[in-house]
């Protein structure tokens, strides 16, 4: 066995294109380092529905030059296998370390597979590459970024001509063939060829938010924005500019790329922590909203003023508003929400008699629903201009945030006013989530195994009318691993992380509410049920 993993490691090393982890996978051979060896080797990193995404470092298991190299070729045959033998495939990337290393190579290789290769003129939101795949009629779109990960890892993104991300079959067909590349020595790769695009894409994209927000509302409403260390900062400033919003008062020390993400232990606004320096800042200057993007500036984060102090947002609180927004504008096509996103959506959307439409988890599905107006998922993410980016986007959901709370700043109300109005008016949806981190996997498949064999039959005292495996799919889901629980009055989901070594739970409790004079109550009686519900659900789970 250790003859055999030196090998296997001594050939990967002979192919390595990189110095850094040429020199790092070097050390650990001649240090006989077992371990870690086992650990990089041990199989090759999974080309899913994400794409990839894991640390940086030497080796098959981990994110560098020769896995992507792999990904790409991979990648170009099943496009060449597709027709599209000449067409545009358009890269963007992040500030993350190594981000634009990949999408050099990235370019080189549907270079020399015969394809165009398109790349973005410096790191940018994956918004603006989800937009100029459309934009620019491309055959398929490849993000490099981990988004919100920790900042040793990275990742990379596939989106197909429609410029939605992938879903299956297209991963497994595409994973097919990068396992069958046997070497990296038979992979093309020329040193130009490829086009570096200009600034006239990310003009379009910008030309394209003003269709965001209404002609002629008000836009009065006073920001602090974070960009968390990430590309969010110059696009963000540009699109209110172009707007005529006031101009955001920045978070300094996250204003600026920093792949080490230096302020933040995770570069994620749901985090704890990651706002704090965001809350300072508001603090302060008082701003009507503080608005965050995460890293790849898909995702938006609202902080409003909550008593007397600063408070994040649920993204489902955001999911609804954002949506309230919309019909009151007139907004017509369907609304559509992942199934752990909150209820709160279908009610509002069955009220206005517009279509709603539930999908599976990730962006990758909400954009694919047919007449979409609007979508949204629990975790910060808000798609408000499917026309122009089938994906999420944090810069476009920033303005139209913002301009809601510039309508009812004018009124005299507030954020926090207007979600008041839709708990009296569809009873109060409370969500939270309990996300249980873990070093082994094995513990997830333990929970989910312990929940499938002896699955509860109430939790927080109220009995579970429906319990279904999702693995089975349902008539209008296609089959995930995930459990869903019905009770009289909340709903549960289980579920194992795509992206992070996390068990996900997402709690849902709906308690009616006659008028504002109820709320008080309504609020205490919601927390009481998402507290006893999240000790009912550990128990059973045994995490």
């Amino acid at each position: 066995m250790h003859d055999d993993l030196i090998a296997r490691a001594k050939a990967w090393l002979a192919e390595d294109p990189d110095q850094e982890t040429r020199d790092e996978l070097a050390k650990l051979i001649e240090a006989g380092d077992t371990a870690e060896l086992s650990a990089r080797f041990s199989g090759t990193l999974q080309f899913g529905t994400a794409g990839l995404r894991g640390e940086l470092g030497a080796g098959p298991m981990r994110m560098n030059r020769s896995v992507v190299i792999r990904a790409a070729a991979g990648l170009a045959a099943y496009l060449k296998k597709q027709g599209h033998t000449d067409g545009v495939v358009v890269i963007g990337y992040d500030a993350r370390h190594k981000s634009a290393d990949f999408a050099r190579d990235t370019a080189a290789v549907m270079t020399g597979a015969g394809l165009r290769a398109a790349v973005l003129p410096r790191p940018l939101p994956t918004p603006v590459l989800a937009f100029a795949i459309r934009h620019l009629g491309a055959v398929a779109g490849v993000e490099v970024t981990a988004s919100h990960n920790p900042p040793r890892d990275n990742g990379y993104k596939v989106y197909l001509g429609d410029g939605s991300q992938i879903v299956p079959p297209a991963d497994a067909e595409i994973a097919a063939e990068i396992d069958a590349i046997a070497s990296l020595h038979d992979v093309p790769r020329p040193d130009a060829g490829w086009e570096t695009l200009d600034d006239a894409v990310l003009d379009a994209y910008l030309a394209r938010t003003d269709a965001v927000l209404a002609a002629g509302s008000p836009r009065t409403a006073r920001t602090v924005y974070t960009a968390m260390h990430g590309v969010g900062k110059d696009v963000l400033l540009a699109a209110f500019a172009r707007a005529g919003f006031p101009e955001p008062v920045l978070v300094a020390e996250q204003a600026d790329p920093d792949p080490d993400f230096p302020t933040v232990a995770f570069p994620n606004p749901e985090e704890p922590g990651a706002m704090d320096l965001a809350f300072a800042q508001a603090r302060t200057t008082d701003p009507d909203l503080v608005i965050a993007n995460d890293p790849d500036a898909d995702r938006c984060a609202v902080a409003v003023k909550d008593g007397g102090d600063w408070r994040m947002l649920r993204g489902d609180e955001v999911g609804a508003l954002l949506a309230a927004h919309l019909v009151r504008r007139g907004a017509r096509g369907t609304f559509a929400e992942s199934i752990v996103s909150s209820s709160l959506l279908g009610r509002i959307a069955e009220k206005a008699g517009l279509p709603y439409e539930e999908t599976l988890t990730g962006f990758k599905w909400i954009a694919r629903v047919d007449g979409l107006r609007y979508g949204y998922e629990e975790a910060l993410g808000y798609c408000v201009d499917p026309e122009g980016v089938r994906d999420k986007d944090g810069i476009t959901a920033a303005l139209l945030i913002t301009e809601l709370a510039s309508v009812l700043k004018e009124e005299g109300r507030t954020l926090l006013d207007l979600l008041d109005d839709l708990a009296v008016e569809h009873g109060l949806h409370a969500t939270d989530q309990l996300s249980v981190r873990v070093q082994d996997l094995s513990l997830i498949a333990d929970a989910m195994r312990r929940l499938r064999e002896q699955p509860p039959t109430e939790l927080a005292g109220l009995p579970i009318v429906r319990a279904e495996d999702l693995t089975r799919g349902t008539e209008k889901l296609p089959p995930t691993d995930g459990l869903r629980y019905t009770l009289d009055g909340a709903r549960v989901i289980v579920r194992p992380s795509g992206t992070e070594p996390k068990l996900k739970c997402y709690l849902e409790v709906v308690v009616p509410v006659s008028a504002h004079a109820g709320l008080p109550t309504a609020r205490t009686r919601a927390a009481e049920l998402l507290t006893a519900v999240k000790r009912d659900l550990s128990a059973a789970a045994g995490i």
